[in-house]
């Protein structure tokens, strides 16, 4: 009787509709069904059949399972209408409806503990049994579109789900990942206005998304001082990631807490500054105010010492760096305040919106800035968010979203900066614990380290055709129903897969779409349109563009970095004498200020009035000390007459 079945109109169940198949394959979470035929050819008897994607339902004693099409099948076509093939569906068992007392499906849970037997008929989920799976209605969801399969039922998320074990928006340029990140965020901050928002936003296209709800923070007002920085972020920026770079790592490694020391101790120049019990008490990594002077000082202090002649190239080499980074405009955010003041808190309270004052979201524009400063912000941010999720026993829980988070987290090992990548894989690994959750923005998936995508639960997977990147999304995803990434290069603009926990099952989906004021600054240029109209022969729009464009900043305000190190290194023989360690350039011709009208990123000014190269003797000190700093400048001199020597000899080389 069953297998009769197949073959022609099914039977109609009052209570379960019309059969679409009957089970003939059990393999763990997966099943294989018999699809009945239709006879009529009418749109309401087409309507029953399966299609990929579709939930279906099989009763059981205690539970309605239910299950995903995956695949559909005629393994012996035939080529004369009159015959019926042979249709088969492979499907995926995803989750169950439990039955209450009164046998009413009721309770959805992932997972399948009554599996259906063989010969079970299979029906399609009626719209209260697809409402039950996928949408739940609570203080803790949000709603973000429609499903796919039914567009009468909301698509919801979990919001605690999402947030809480991360997230990613992963799609090809074009598909609606600005949009749809835009929307996620909104929808979540209108249901939870008291919200700690960070937004990376190297493209400044989403200020106009949250209106007064975002505070937009540009790099002309970015402030993260130098001293917030870790002693491997610090390295990383003074030092450079290059060989041979060992002997400077460790000059800084003992001067940063002795400038520590000086910050705290209200001490300036003076008599040398050794390694005391005092200065043990400063951790290098402690985010404690110091100033880039005092180290400067101190470089110049170890120099001028009788035991430092034969080896203070790494001193200048590491002195080089620290003028050529500090005068550099890009990083003035991080050097240009003219003193040095302990404002942790503010900025904090800035950066994370505590209090929130009706702006839960902060936005960082970085347009203009290159990849390497970048790089620092996001690691200084991330790493500063968990820190902060840490220290506050978790008790404000704070969301970092990095927009082109391939930029700072590249699968390849050889690229990006080293501590962004640990201070988001330490949230992506840890954060849960602490409250601080990682949300991922990305078109390709491949270049972003896999061990930090695979931490993200919830991905909202948009259309993609590269196979690269399909591979990498379906290593992420733990679902039984990844089938579903075969409608990936297929999806429409704005539609999207959901996996994870942040959804009930996963599910083809379609955003919402933002109202016109809210749309971010991301749509694709207009190039029919711009180029049938003609530019005005306007001689101030080339000249604001030159403007603008100069005023995102130049490499340095003064000489470039390498010129810096090479004059250190070299030290011409005509130097003046009236400063050993200063080239002649520096004295002859003082550095040159940025010009003017240029009214953004201003040249940082130094930190405070540079002390001298070799500090005098204080008088008040013992004997000892003023016999020992007369030493060191009468060994600095010989040093310097010593590489003088050694430049004439080589002249021909250098040249």
């Amino acid at each position: 009787m069953t297998q009769k079945a197949h073959s022609t109109t099914p039977v109609e169940d009052a209570t379960k509709g019309v059969p679409v198949g009957r089970i003939v394959s059990v393999t763990g979470s997966q099943a294989i069904a018999l699809v009945f035929h239709n006879s009529n050819g009418s749109e309401e008897s087409k309507a029953l059949q399966p299609e990929m994607g579709t939930l279906l339902k099989v009763d059981t004693p205690i539970s309605v399972v239910l299950c995903l099409v995956s695949a559909l099948s005629a393994p012996a076509p035939t080529e004369v209408d009159s015959e019926q093939e042979l249709w088969i569906a492979e499907i995926e068992l995803v989750g169950e409806l439990f039955k209450n007392e009164q046998g009413v499906p009721d309770k959805f849970r992932r997972g399948v503990m009554a599996y259906p037997a063989l010969g079970d008929l299979i029906y399609k989920c009626s719209h209260e049994e697809l409402k039950k799976a996928y949408s739940w209605d609570n203080e803790e969801t949000i709603r973000i579109g429609k499903i796919h399969q039914d567009q009468s039922i909301d698509a919801v998320i979990r919001v605690n789900e999402m947030l809480g074990k991360h997230f990613a928006v992963l799609g090809s340029t074009g598909t609606g990942k600005s949009c749809s990140t835009a929307l996620l965020l909104r929808q979540i901050l209108d249901k939870n206005p008291e919200g700690h928002v960070v937004l990376i936003d190297p493209h400044n296209e989403y200020t106009k998304c949250f209106g007064n709800m975002a505070e937009v923070i540009s790099v002309n007002e970015l402030q993260l001082p130098f001293w917030f920085l870790t002693f491997e972020e610090i390295v990383e920026v003074l030092v450079g990631d290059r060989k041979g770079r060992s002997k400077e790592v460790e000059i800084l490694a003992d001067l940063i807490p002795m400038a520590k020391a000086r910050y705290a101790n209200g001490k300036r120049g003076g008599r040398l500054a050794m390694r005391t019990s005092d200065n043990a008490n400063f951790s290098v990594d402690a985010p404690l105010p110091y100033r880039i002077s005092d180290i400067n000082d101190l470089l110049n202090e170890h120099m001028g010492r009788l035991d430092m002649k034969n080896s203070i190239g790494p001193y200048k080499v590491l002195k080089a760096r620290i003028e050529a980074v500090t005068s550099d405009v890009r990083y003035s955010f991080m050097f240009g305040s003219t003193t040095v003041q302990d404002q942790m808190a503010a900025i904090l309270g800035r950066l994370f919106r505590i209090p929130v004052n009706g702006r839960p979201i902060t936005i960082i524009e970085m347009t203009g800035l290159p990849s390497e400063v970048i790089n620092v912000v996001v690691s200084v941010i991330a790493r500063m968010a968990f820190d902060f999720a840490l220290w506050s026993g978790g008790k404000v829980p704070i969301t970092i979203v990095c927009e082109e988070a391939h930029r700072y987290i590249p699968a390849d090992s050889k690229m990006g900066f080293e501590p962004t990548k640990r201070s988001l894989a330490k949230i992506a690994k840890e954060g849960r614990k602490y409250g601080v959750s990682l949300g991922v923005i990305s078109q390709r998936p491949s270049e972003i380290d896999s061990t930090i995508l695979s931490q993200c639960n919830t991905l909202f997977v948009m259309r993609m055709a590269n196979d690269l990147d399909q591979t990498i999304v379906l290593s992420a995803i733990s679902d039984a129903a990844s089938s579903l990434l075969e409608f990936l290069p297929s999806l429409g603009m704005g539609e999207c897969i959901v996996f994870g926990d942040g959804v009930t099952l996963p599910v083809r989906m379609r955003f919402d779409r933002l109202d016109d004021k809210y749309l971010p600054r991301s749509s694709t240029a207009k190039f029919t349109e711009s180029w049938r109209e003609t530019i005005d022969d306007d001689e101030d729009f080339l000249e604001n563009v030159v403007k603008r464009w100069r005023a995102a900043g130049t490499p340095t305000a003064n000489t470039t970095g390498d010129a810096k190190i090479a004059e250190a290194v070299l030290m011409p023989s005509d130097a003046a004498a009236k400063d050993p360690l200063m080239s002649p350039a520096a004295q002859d011709n003082p550095a040159p200020q940025k010009h003017a009208s240029i009214p953004t990123m201003a040249a940082p000014q130094s930190s405070e009035t540079e002390a001298p190269v070799l500090d005098a003797p204080d008088f008040e000190e013992e004997a000892s000390d003023a016999e020992m700093i007369k030493g060191s400048i009468e060994s600095a001199m010989e040093e310097k007459e010593r590489i003088r020597e050694a430049l004439r000899s080589k002249s021909r080389f250098f040249k």
